[in-house]
This record gives structure tokens, sequence and C-alpha cells, in this order.
């Protein structure tokens, strides 16, 4: 008889793990596979940020930081929110984590209790469900549409909060969609009172309008953000959580338990990625690459018959309706993946209303993106619903 603990049992897959997998299994039978299914940027991380991680280790940063993490780097990121988004924050509001993931877990580690309940988008990023499940909370999902960009309707988040409800979830740019949330319903959300967890890992990654703190709108926020996405650090496992003062004791307390400390030369290298004007251009030439490929991914996407009804801006996803090709995007995307030689992430991975969807990202080279899109069009010429 299994022994697994019941919450290891309620965990479900996350497919778009399950699809790489696959991809990477058919590589080593010697099968080309176009990789569109995975967010995780191309690029190298800036040469700046490396060589102040190995300048660091060098001088041997490498053992227990404080559990908050290093001062200069909590400080660094007060003033980049600062200048950035024109909002206050304390150091000691910071917690520096292993990655953002565990920022979130923390969070919800803190604020939850058996049947409270968290109200979040559906289609949303895949894993919010598990985390929030696991520390006992208890997902509220909130239809959201693609006639407007997937974005929340105030007034029907205001008319699903009940008294369970502990917190409201956002994520702009938003993972699967790549589209963001305006800023007027921004603040409508902040202003309904109920503490808002905003996962902003994705900001920075914008090619028209502008991303918005929660921060600007309301100091009842954790705000999960750090060095993945924008940064091209998605293995050095370095995150941030700011929270409201009252519950950092709680979330020290957590992380001293778990996870003890990021590591000392990776926050020093964030130091730099934060700072450094030579990062701030390679920055830019990345986000430039990236919209190249948004509007040719786009492009090629519509031309090859599936739907998009609002332009994703942000990110580097883009969620197109293949509703007319299949009701099964789960087989629907291995289906793909088998014969055509790509990977894409089907829909449902991120919530029943992502049903019928494909997510694409364009986190790979134009060559690429090309040639997997031409085996997509040939693919779907053929198939029959």
């Amino acid at each position: 008889m299994e022994n697994f603990s019941r919450k290891a049992k309620l965990l479900k897959p996350f497919m778009a793990m399950d699809i790489l997998e696959r991809a990477q299994e058919l590589e080593r039978e010697g099968r080309s596979i176009i990789h569109l299914s995975v967010g995780e940027p191309d690029f190298p991380t800036p040469k700046a940020i490396k060589e102040s991680a190995i300048k660091a280790m060098t001088a041997d940063k490498t053992h227990y930081t404080h559990s908050l993490g290093v001062f200069a780097l909590r400080q660094t990121i007060c003033d980049y929110y600062r200048k950035r988004y024109q909002v206050k924050i304390n150091p000691n509001q910071i917690l520096v984590t292993s990655g953002t993931s565990p920022a979130l877990m923390l969070a919800c580690a803190a604020l939850l209790n058996p049947g409270d309940r968290v109200m979040l988008s559906d289609p949303g990023y895949a894993c919010y469900v598990n985390f929030i499940s696991y520390c006992d909370g208890t997902p509220q999902l909130i239809k959201v549409h693609e006639d407007n960009g997937f974005q929340y309707d105030p007034q029907i988040i205001k008319d699903n909060i009940t008294p369970d409800t502990k917190a409201i979830l956002i994520n702009s740019p938003a993972n699967p969609t790549g589209n963001l949330l305006e800023k007027g319903r921004m603040q409508e959300i902040a202003e309904c009172g109920v503490t808002i967890l905003s996962d902003e890992i994705y900001h920075g990654l914008v090619y028209a309008g502008s991303e918005h703190s929660i921060l600007e709108f309301t100091d009842n926020a954790f705000v999960f953000n750090g060095f993945s996405k924008l940064y091209a650090m998605t293995g050095w496992r370095l995150g941030y959580l700011i929270a409201p003062p009252r519950y950092i004791r709680v979330l020290q307390t957590l992380q001293q338990n778990f996870m003890i400390s990021a590591s000392h030369f990776g926050q020093e290298a964030a130091i730099t990625a934060l700072t450094s004007e030579e990062v701030v251009k390679d920055l830019e030439k990345m986000r430039n690459i990236y919209d190249e490929r948004r509007q040719f991914t786009l492009k090629r996407v519509r031309e090859i018959g599936l739907e998009v009804a609002v332009e994703p801006t942000g990110a580097f996803y883009i969620f197109a309706n293949a509703k007319k090709f299949t009701d099964d995007s789960y087989n629907f995307a291995f289906e793909i993946l088998e014969k055509a030689g790509v990977g894409v992430t089907p829909g449902i991975d991120f919530g029943k209303n992502g049903e019928g969807y494909l997510r694409f990202s364009y986190a790979n080279s134009l060559e690429n993106i090309a040639e997997g899109m031409n085996r997509l069009e040939e693919f779907l010429r053929a198939h029959k619903r």
C-alpha cells in the first residue's frame, strides 16, 4: 500500500514539464525538437552579473547569510522599487529567497489556515493552485476571458469576496497569457480591502504599455519578484519577497527552519544586476530581441489558423485559442510533439478555463521559432478533429 502523504497525493503534475521531459527523450532518440513550451530565457546571464559572482566566490562569500538576506541587497531592492515605482519600502520588509517559488510558498505558509480562500484567475500559472492547497488554503478560481486579454473584472472580484477570502493573487505581466493588468483594474482590486499577493516576476519584460507594482496602490500586499526571467538567471535560484512588516518575523522563522538563506555569492551578483549600467544595456538588447520574436510569433500563430483576441505585450508567452482543432489540449500538445516535433504547453495546465488553448513561449531563437511554426502549420493542415 502506498504511504504517500495526503498533500503529496493531491499535487498535480506540471504539464509543461511533462512536455519538456518527453521532448528530451525524443531528442535522445535522435529527433529534432523545437522547444516553444518552456518559460525560460535562452540568453546567457549578463557578463557583469557572472563576474560579480566569481568575485564574490573568490572572496569566500560562500557561507550562510542573514536569514532575511544580505542587507546591502535588501537596501538595493528598496532603492530599485523607489526609483522604478516611486514607492517607499524598508529593507526589513524584504526576505531574499532561493527563487521566487519559495517566496510564494513561505507567504502561503505564513498567511493561510485551513479553510482560508485565495482568489486567483483561471487560467493562471499552473503551480499557484498547488502552493495554496499545500499550505491548507482553498483556491477560489475566477474565470477570465480572452476578449479582454484575460484580465480580472474588479466587479466580479468584489462580488465573489466572502468572509473566508484571505487574499487575491494577481500576476502582471501574466503567465500563461502574456497580458498586463490595466492600472485602473489593479487599483480597484487593491481597494477591495483584501490582502493582495502580487507576482511581479515578469516585470521589465514589457513591450507596450507599462507594468505597475501593487505597492503603488496598497501596503496590504505581498510582492514576489526575483532575477530568473528578466536577468536570465533561472538556474541561480534567487528571488525575494516584500511583505507587510507584521509578517516578517514569522516569514523569517519559516526561512530559518526550511531554507536558511539564499547563496551569498548569488546575492552579491544580484546587487550588480540591479545597479550596473552595463546590465541595463544588456537587458535592453534582450528586450528588443524578445519583442521582435513576439511580433513574429503572433503573426505566424494567427496565419496558421490559431486565434489571439488581444495582443499580449509582456513576459514571453502567447496564449492561443485552438478550439477549432481540439477540445483536449493535453493530448493535442503531445500529438504535436510526437508528429511535428514541436513542444507547446497545453492550456489545461493553467486551469479548466484554459482548455482548448495552447501556450507558446518565444524564449527561443527567431530561426527556431520560424521552423517550429512551419512544422506546426503543416501538422494543422493535415489534422482532422
